[in-house]
């Protein structure tokens, strides 16, 4: 009797208590330590699903590049003044969020121009802007949005793709449905991602672009980081397609992007991973946020998520090693063997242990070294 009291009191009071612990302390400890090295998870899933990733899709805006884009030119078709395509466009981008369209106003500033209203403002998310200024119905965007509008972008396309050669986004602008000029700007690839994208191909995953921008343009940048598979002029549901396509293969997918239109793909992604330099709709549609924006922290959680997926097996390691010992031991099973009994003090010694051991080896992650 009293050897089965005391193995009742290690079945109901250790057990329960050391294997509770097992998985909550180290994804507590993992999410505190992720945090301190800029990376943000949402829940447990987060943590426990990065380590499978072997897919990451990549925006090119913001994500791969610096998102703090500079204008480059400006050339006007239709014996239209560059100055004045460079106004047009920068009064309808007043009224935009997208970096892009930050570079044309300060640009348009920066030479002294006079920006008007612009009234019925409406963003297409992946394609461009439109509204009204002066009269004009104007569409400032890529040539998806010149081909809704029946606007001829033949006439610069030299241009365009010499531009998109150097790896500067092209934006047309249209003013009542005809083209009046395209606006270049330049957006410098971040120091970090070349780093980050050899490290995760290392790893053996499978890195993709999808951007709004233009072919042309996202071959250059993706020539340039070593991306072999691109895909330019994509739509919001484009990307969240692409998520979708890789699932149905089998592949676990990570979508790392920055703005609004990352964001039904984000959500759809078996981890969505926003830059905390971005937008508070992609971050709110993350499982994931890397707080300085730095693909780096893609590695950094990989490697958390791996240690913590260990660390939780040890943990579940040591609460049933304690009570595969004690059990039989308090059952007095070893009696008639050994003379052997555990007392009621042994028994709470050990119970304390047990907890005491998963605490201590969850807390290991929090001093182990991450790439940051």
């Amino acid at each position: 009797v009293y050897g089965l009291i005391n193995a009742v009191a290690v079945l109901i009071i250790a057990c329960p208590c050391a294997l509770g612990l097992a998985t909550p302390m180290s994804i507590m400890v993992a999410t505190g330590r992720g945090a301190t090295s800029g990376v943000l998870f949402r829940d447990a899933a987060a943590i426990e699903n990065f380590r499978k990733i072997d897919t990451l899709i990549v925006d090119k805006t913001g994500t791969l590049t610096e998102g703090k884009p500079v204008f480059n030119r400006v050339i006007a078709v239709g014996g239209h003044q560059a100055d004045e395509v460079l106004r047009l466009a920068a009064s309808l981008d007043q009224g935009s969020e997208h970096p892009l369209a930050d570079a044309i106003v300060k640009a348009a500033h920066e030479r002294g121009l006079m920006l008007e209203t612009v009234d019925g403002f409406e963003s297409s998310s992946g394609i461009g802007v439109r509204g009204i200024v002066q009269g004009k119905q104007l569409a400032l965007g890529n040539t998806a949005l010149m081909q809704q509008l029946g606007a001829n972008t033949a006439i610069v396309a030299t241009e365009a793709e010499a531009l998109r050669a150097e790896g500067a986004s092209v934006m047309y602008l249209a003013a009542n449905g005809e083209l009046v000029g395209l606006l270049a700007v330049s957006d410098p690839i971040k120091t970090s991602t070349s780093e980050a994208l050899t490290a995760l191909k290392a790893e053996g995953i499978r890195i993709i672009m999808a951007t709004g921008d233009g072919l042309t343009t996202a071959r250059s940048v993706g020539s340039r980081l070593g991306i072999d598979e691109v895909h330019g002029e994509v739509k919001p549901a484009d990307k969240m397609a692409l998520v979708e396509k890789l699932q149905a293969e089998g592949c676990t997918v990570a979508m790392a992007g920055d703005g609004i239109n990352d964001a039904p793909a984000l959500a759809k992604a078996n981890v969505g991973i926003a830059m905390g330099t971005g937008t508070d709709v992609a971050m709110n549609s993350a499982q994931v946020t890397l707080v300085k924006g730095d693909l780096r922290g893609i590695v950094t959680a990989r490697e958390l998520s791996n240690a913590t997926v260990a660390n939780m097996k040890q943990n579940l390691v040591f609460a049933f090693l304690y009570n595969a010992l004690g059990v039989p031991l308090a059952a007095g099973l070893l009696f008639p063997f050994t003379g052997w009994l555990l007392s009621p003090m042994i028994a709470a010694l050990a119970m304390s242990l047990s907890s005491a051991s998963v605490i201590a080896n969850a807390l290991r992650l929090k001093s182990a070294s991450y790439k940051a």
